[in-house]
């Protein structure tokens, strides 16, 4: 059926419940609840009939409201006045609420449960940690409270006895993926004791066991743990067996990354919980947004550098990459990486193409068999070894944009750690084997920075900053920019012999961009304001003019790169000319004139502080877009089913979703290739 969209609007500081539609206040316990909820219709299947919000439980002489209820299905209107037909009482709290907190912990939901007859689960979340329990009768008739995984879906079906089945594993909705990694790092905190960073690559390891488990199609999934097994100290151990197992096929797979003697340095009952929390999710097919702000979170928390790195908001990067528009053979660069951020959107780009025509042929995705679904993810694979890459000066940010890589599509093996502004006959002869190899030429070949015009596109944020300038006279002396310049009376700039003493590194990565380009290559490049307006800098802007084709400009919003850092910065799209075109300009004194496409985001999409700003009617009342979608779900025994699903969300005052199409027609128009 075709999706239907209604606009609605929301007072401010209110928020409209996903399952039964009152206006709330919009809280951060509200912010927990509703993304549960997203995840009872979204991944446990629940019909929202069978769920109530704020329901009130009798106890003794006064009445408490559960957060929320689940009744079995079936049950009648009739059926839900009464508190003894309630199955599953869940309370979310907000991060700050420990799960020990006397009136608000896990006691509070063990009372509503005991209060509720017929109640058999429970689950207390905060956000950041969840404890689900069963209520059980003992041998003596009593009710004993069992600590589980997790709830059961709604078909009854828990993780008691065996191992889960391919077909259940469920994409990750909204924010219960960073709920869940979340969830993973606190109980690594709390078990292990680790500091940030090596908690951080402990738990990259599982995340590379799970994804290296559902790329194994053919085979029964070893990624588990049952409920017995995670709550006994054998059980965990087992668990670990087998994680470490999968951990050898990863070191194997990716000996870019792993050395052959590392191993999962976790005890086993701190493994079995991370595994507990994260089996039931399909990464690999999870939406690549979700991923991303779970993944970024994650990362930014814990590797966040001090050499004038700071990450480019995912909306401002997919902005660009469509800009940019790489093709399917074309090689991509990001060649100051960081997180991968550029390199995995620049790589969506292709792979949805190709998901697309193999969608025309073998139809929805979902419907795939593991025949098919192995080809796919092989010529992604494919497409990735071949045609993206990656440099990062930062060891610890590469090994997280490999991460990303793999996480989204498998194409780890050409991120590589160097400083991309070393002279090209410095750089480590196992970078230039390496790209000698994937990109079919003579490793001899690269000696200086007159020969390393590789690629075709370019992505990519270069670190900023007169607080770590570029002192190195080797360095330094590769680069045009990084001579003297002085003004002439016939206001041009001339380059002089003389270097500078120092230079801050983005100056010198435009150039060093152009000289990774091909001929007519091109790039995206976050670049300060000051590039483009400060009068001392206009030799760097009569440099590009001469160099390139300036294709657009768009001027970011002052708080974009907030709450990390105040840079007011632009993006400039670049088409490096032929030493044909350059001389022929130079001949004839005069350069052609063309048109540049220019945009200003006035609405970047968050504030200051980093909080997401929405869009407001004439009164000051939030927008929300509610939307009918058609959800396609493959059932246990393969077939696919459908159901209709409203999706509600609180529209984002975010103009960067506009300016591709923008400009795609403007490129129309300009006879744009590209």
């Amino acid at each position: 059926m075709d999706n239907q969209e209604t606009i609605l609007v929301i007072p401010e500081g209110k928020i409209r419940d996903y399952v039964d539609g009152t206006i709330r206040n919009d809280t951060p316990e509200e912010y927990v609840r509703q993304t549960v909820e997203k995840r009872l219709v979204n991944e446990h299947k629940y019909a929202k009939e069978r769920i109530a919000v704020e329901y009130p439980v009798q106890m003794g002489s006064g009445k408490k409201r559960a957060d929320i209820v689940i009744f079995p299905d079936g049950v009648t209107s009739d059926d839900k006045k009464d508190q003894h037909k309630i199955w599953l009482i869940i309370e979310c709290k907000k991060e700050s609420v420990k799960a020990s907190d006397k009136d608000n912990g896990i006691e509070q939901l063990k009372t509503y449960m005991s209060s509720c007859a017929n109640c058999e689960w429970g689950m207390w979340t905060n956000g950041i940690s969840k404890t689900v329990y069963r209520k059980l009768k003992d041998e003596n008739g009593s009710f004993a409270f069992v600590e589980y995984n997790d709830i059961p879906s709604a078909d009854g079906k828990t993780d008691e006895d065996g191992r889960p089945n391919r077909n259940t594993l469920t994409k990750a909705s909204d924010d219960n993926l960073l709920f869940t990694f979340r969830t993973c790092h606190n109980i690594i905190y709390s078990n292990e004791g680790l500091q940030k960073q090596p908690a951080f690559f402990e738990f990259l390891k599982v995340i590379f066991c799970k994804i290296q488990d559902e790329r194994n199609l053919l085979n029964p999934i070893e990624f588990y743990t049952t409920n017995k097994e995670r709550n006994n100290r054998d059980g965990q151990i087992t668990v670990k067996k087998r994680i470490d197992k999968i951990f050898e096929a990863v070191k194997k797979r990716h000996p870019q990354i792993f050395d052959a003697n590392d191993e999962i340095k976790l005890n086993p009952r701190t493994l079995t919980f991370l595994v507990a929390e994260l089996q039931k999710y399909t990464l690999l097919n999870t939406n690549i947004d979700i991923k991303g702000k779970a993944y970024e979170e994650i990362v930014g928390s814990n590797l966040r550098g001090d050499r004038g790195e700071f990450f480019t908001p995912r909306n401002v990067m997919k902005m660009a990459v469509e800009m940019i528009n790489p093709k399917d053979d074309e090689k991509v660069l990001d060649s100051s990486c960081g997180t991968g951020g550029f390199i995995v959107n620049a790589m969506t780009c292709v792979v949805n193409r190709l998901t697309k025509r193999m969608e025309e042929q073998y139809g929805p995705k979902d419907g795939w068999n593991n025949d098919i679904t192995k080809a796919y993810n092989d010529r992604i694979s494919e497409i990735a070894s071949e045609n993206f890459f990656g440099f990062d000066i930062n060891p610890d940010l590469v090994k997280a944009t490999k991460m990303n890589m793999v996480m989204n599509n498998d194409g780890s093996g050409n991120i590589m750690q160097m400083n991309t502004l070393l002279p090209p006959h410095e750089w480590s002869e196992e970078t230039k084997r390496h790209l000698a190899e994937t990109l079919h030429i003579n490793a001899d070949s690269i000696t200086n920075y007159k020969s390393i015009g590789f690629f075709d596109v370019i992505v990519t944020n270069p670190p900023f900053g007169t607080k770590i300038p570029i002192q190195d006279q080797q360095i330094l002396e590769q680069f045009e920019l990084a001579h003297i310049w002085e003004k002439q009376p016939d206001g041009r700039w001339a380059m002089q012999k003389k270097l500078k003493s120092s230079v801050p590194p983005e100056q010198l990565f435009i150039e060093r961009v152009l000289q990774l380009l091909k001929e007519g290559g091109r790039t995206a490049i976050v670049l300060p304001d000051s590039i483009l307006g400060s009068p001392g800098l206009e030799y760097i802007r009569q440099w590009m003019i001469r160099k390139t084709r300036i294709v657009a400009s768009i001027d970011l919003h002052a708080d974009t790169f907030q709450p990390h850092n105040g840079t007011q910065c632009s993006i400039l799209f670049l088409q490096k000319k032929t030493q044909k075109e350059i001389d022929e300009e130079e001949k004839s004194g005069q350069i052609i004139d063309y048109s540049i496409f220019m945009a200003m985001i006035d609405h970047i999409g968050h504030d200051k502080r980093g909080n997401k700003i929405y869009k407001r009617d004439e009164e000051g009342n939030v927008i929300v877009k509610a939307e009918e979608k058609t959800v396609t779900e493959r059932a246990l025994d393969g077939s696919l089913a459908y159901r209709t699903e409203m999706q509600q969300e609180k529209v984002v005052n975010d103009q960067t979703i506009l300016v591709a199409d923008v400009f795609e027609k403007w490129k129309r128009e300009e006879g744009i290739q590209w």
